[in-house]
């Protein structure tokens, strides 16, 4: 679900069996991405997963590195990233969204080759679009809290704010 010229766009791994059973981007109950993404100010109430397209009338998006459903994502293949980047990297090239937000620093190293990224904003940059590295909210992720994954998704919205000050403030 994306569009052209969003301020955010975020980049899911890929759909896990929920999300394919149910055709919306982080649907496994447990997942922390919506809730996230609410205590960010990205969205002035918490949004459900069936409620995804509401994402664009805040001028973000969503989409995945690569569209395989699996029930874990080191399921994946080192081939199923590269190519899910250079797909990707198409897509943001084609829509031209302010800011690429990978969910998941792993994937993000496999599918742009870059094995020392870390979480926070990146030097490269696709086209006009710069990324942005965020923790990933799968709830096997303990390293990172609701807090502290808000924290980083906050200070990415600070971000998309500021880069286009024609826009006007995000929710929140």
């Amino acid at each position: 679900m994306a569009a052209a010229g969003l301020r955010v766009l975020f980049c899911g791994i890929n759909p896990g069996l929920m999300s394919a059973a149910t055709g919306h981007h982080f649907a496994r109950p447990g997942n922390r991405f919506w809730p996230v993404l609410h205590l960010s100010g990205f969205t002035p109430r918490l949004l459900r997963p069936a409620e995804q397209r509401e994402l664009l009338s805040y001028g973000l998006g969503i989409t995945n590195v690569v569209a395989r459903a699996t029930a874990r994502a080191d399921e994946l293949t080192a081939a199923e990233y590269a190519e899910g980047g250079r797909l990707l990297t198409g897509k943001v090239t084609r829509l031209g969204p302010k800011w690429l937000a990978v969910v998941g620093v792993t994937a993000y190293r496999a599918a742009f080759d870059d094995r020392t990224a870390k979480v926070g904003p990146q030097e490269r940059t696709l086209g006009g679009t710069r990324i942005w590295v965020l923790p990933n909210p799968s709830g096997l992720n303990a390293h990172w809290t609701t807090a502290t994954m808000a924290e980083e998704f906050r200070l990415l919205r600070q971000a998309a704010t500021t880069t286009d000050p024609t826009a006007g403030p995000l929710p929140g």
